[in-house]
């Protein structure tokens, strides 16, 4: 089984077809996952050809970069490591990181102490991780561009950004990669975000591409999560909408019985469908998940299994906003 690749931009950053989400190791669905096993998976990750893996300061805060640096080191220059900038610790002293900073300053002294952290002298592809309204995109695009030429960084990318803020980066710095949340259940990027990114020649790196974790079939209204889990605040995943949205999984275990594959396989073989400059970043901390999420790579869809999901999926409403009122503000912009 072997790995394809995708390119992201037009500048030609070659990746695996599919990346490794490293977030779920240290942070945000419930206490972070051990270690050793974790670096293990990651080797792991490597042997079966994934090649670009992603992560944030925020994460953990910054027990993820570090958890990448020792893992990915004895394979630096095969792998294509994403991180990002934007957010700062709240000045309330809660530990919570909902503050935006895209200072120029801040930006400078996120890329430093990542570099360290990821035990690295260049960030393959740095993100502006949410779009902060008090600085102007043309100010945080050309940041970047000095890091780049500084050699620091080597492409630059926006997460959850609007149309417009794209446009008014690109002209500046060529965004190289968009990642925003896109799956069979959350399809708003459809409307203008992937047009836009057509048009300009950006790549699309798609989060929660098995949304969450709901597309994989394994998640019901009686499903518990852990206290520290953030579904726990996502209306999306109250049992009344996990009820209502098993209507999505059984499409897709409809489509998974004729193909043979799973649930989960099907949602990655669709965004991949797509278009050939979408690259879905699942996460996960088992390996069996892994292998799966893998062998999605391999599955085709036809034209007609392609028009029969769609056809299906647009007579699904699904139930509940993908994030709380507080994280809503943050994305769109």
């Amino acid at each position: 089984m072997s790995m394809q690749k995708r390119i992201l931009g037009n500048n030609g950053l070659e990746v695996s077809a599919l990346g490794l989400g490293c977030m779920g190791m240290s942070f945000a669905y419930g206490p972070a996952a051990d270690k050793k096993e974790m670096i293990a998976l990651l080797h792991s990750a490597i042997e079966m050809g994934i090649t670009f893996f992603d992560t944030a300061e925020v994460y953990g805060p910054f027990t993820n970069e570090t958890l990448l640096g020792e893992a990915l080191a004895p394979f630096r220059s095969k792998v294509v490591i994403a991180t990002k900038f934007g957010f700062k610790a709240n000045a309330d002293g809660s530990g919570r990181w909902s503050e935006l900073d895209s200072r120029p300053e801040h930006i400078r002294a996120v890329a430093e102490a990542s570099l360290k952290r990821l035990k690295t002298d260049v960030i393959d592809l740095f993100y502006q991780h949410r779009v902060d309204p008090n600085i102007p995109i043309e100010e945080v695009a050309g940041t970047v561009q000095d890091l780049i030429k500084e050699g620091k960084v080597k492409y630059f990318g926006l997460s959850e950004a609007g149309v417009q803020t794209i446009r008014k980066a690109h002209a500046i710095q060529p965004v190289t990669a968009l990642q925003s949340e896109y799956s069979l259940w959350w399809r708003e990027p459809e409307k203008e975000i992937i047009p836009t990114l057509e048009e300009l020649g950006i790549g699309f790196v798609p989060f929660s591409p098995l949304g969450r974790g709901f597309l994989t079939g394994k998640i019901d209204e009686n499903t518990t999560f852990d206290a520290n889990d953030f579904r726990n605040t996502v209306p999306r995943f109250t049992p009344e909408a996990r009820k209502a949205n098993q209507a999505m999984v059984e499409l897709l275990e409809n489509i998974a019985k004729h193909k043979n594959a799973t649930p989960a396989q099907i949602a990655l073989a669709w965004l991949l469908a797509q278009k050939p400059w979408i690259i879905p970043i699942p996460g996960t901390t088992k390996q069996h998940r892994l292998e799966e999420n893998i062998g999605a790579v391999n599955i085709e869809l036809t034209t007609a299994d392609l028009n029969e999901i769609d056809v299906a999926a647009s007579a699904i409403e699904v139930h509940g906003s993908r994030y709380s009122e507080n994280l809503q503000k943050l994305v769109g912009r």
